[in-house]
């Protein structure tokens, strides 16, 4: 097993790339002249987004793309395919957006590539959002899609290994249902995980308490209202259920955890990995300088060389 490590240079002044830090000026001049996304309300911010509104960057479709449907427990779960004739593997992703906003297609390019480069077979959930289905309904959506995938990937695919990730909520629903699959079903059915900027503590740990209202991409009222959209019913926010880094961690899959220094989740991927090893697990860090949260979708020049670290992983 390959040890954790953190290399303290990517903490140093001046250790970013000016891309990157030019990049994190005109993320932060741009949400300073947006209207407040929490006084719009999320089906504006979704509406806003969808038309290229937002600072979020509207990305190109896959041509390749279809549909496909599978049972979960309110009725069928959307699940968009991007897939190669023959695949090698299957990726089951799960999109970020603060488990209320964010879709399906909006990691097309990724996936194509995965799809393209690697000959993965991408199928990524569109689980039910917050407000309107909070707790448990995301996890219990992404549950039935990755049970499905773990019944159905050699018949409907013609593959056997299985791969699973996501970024910011989407890490955390990867954790949620690696924990899951393994603690009600019995299944430990995925080779490799890919955990991007994860949200893997609601009580906030010390980086997303201490971050404040910077505007870049995420601060911590974000984290804060993001987690109420989720959390309606008076859940315990330590619960290993909701937060997956209380979970026992034993017995899951070797995972790539990627995070950039000036993201506010930077101590959820921090302690999530250590806490992967300690349970037992392989697991490879990937700290970048400078970086905003899920700088992998957005045009940083530390973009590029850490999806590449992330495919190399799950290529295995």
């Amino acid at each position: 097993m390959k040890p954790l490590t953190i290399d303290p240079a990517v903490f140093a002044e001046g250790a970013a790339p000016e891309g990157t830090e030019a990049l994190a000026r005109k993320l932060i001049a741009q949400a300073s002249l947006a209207p407040d996304t929490w006084a719009l309300g999320p089906a504006e911010v979704r509406a806003r987004r969808a038309k290229g509104l937002t600072p979020f960057i509207v990305e190109p479709k896959s041509a390749r793309a279809e549909t496909i449907l599978v049972p979960g427990p309110a009725g069928e779960v959307p699940v968009r395919v991007i897939a190669p004739e023959d695949p090698t593997a299957l990726y089951l992703h799960f999109h970020s957006g603060g488990w209320t906003l964010g879709t399906c297609d909006q990691d097309d390019p990724r996936l194509e590539r995965l799809a393209t480069e690697l000959g993965f077979a991408c199928l990524s959930v569109d689980y039910r959002l917050a407000p309107e289905h909070p707790y448990p309904a995301g996890p219990d959506d992404c549950e039935a899609a990755a049970l499905w995938v773990a019944r159905e990937a050699k018949q409907k695919f013609g593959v056997e290994t299985l791969l699973i990730g996501g970024e910011s909520a989407g890490a955390h629903l990867t954790a949620v249902t690696l924990v899951r699959l393994r603690d009600r079903h019995g299944l430990t059915p995925f080779a490799r995980a890919n955990l991007t900027a994860g949200s893997f503590d609601m009580s906030l740990t010390p980086s997303a308490r201490a971050f404040g209202n910077q505007k870049l991409v995420l601060g911590t009222r974000d984290i804060r209202m993001f987690a109420a959209n989720f959390l309606q019913n008076g859940e315990d926010l330590r619960d290993p259920d909701v937060s997956p880094l209380y979970a026992d961690l034993a017995g899951l899959p070797p995972a790539i955890f990627t995070v950039g220094v000036r993201d506010p989740l930077l101590d959820d991927t921090l302690f999530m990995a250590a806490r992967w090893v300690a349970a037992g697990n392989q697991a490879e860090l990937q700290v970048w300088p400078g970086s905003a949260h899920v700088f992998t979708s957005l045009p940083d020049p530390n973009a590029e060389p850490a999806y590449a670290k992330v495919m190399a992983f799950l290529r295995g």
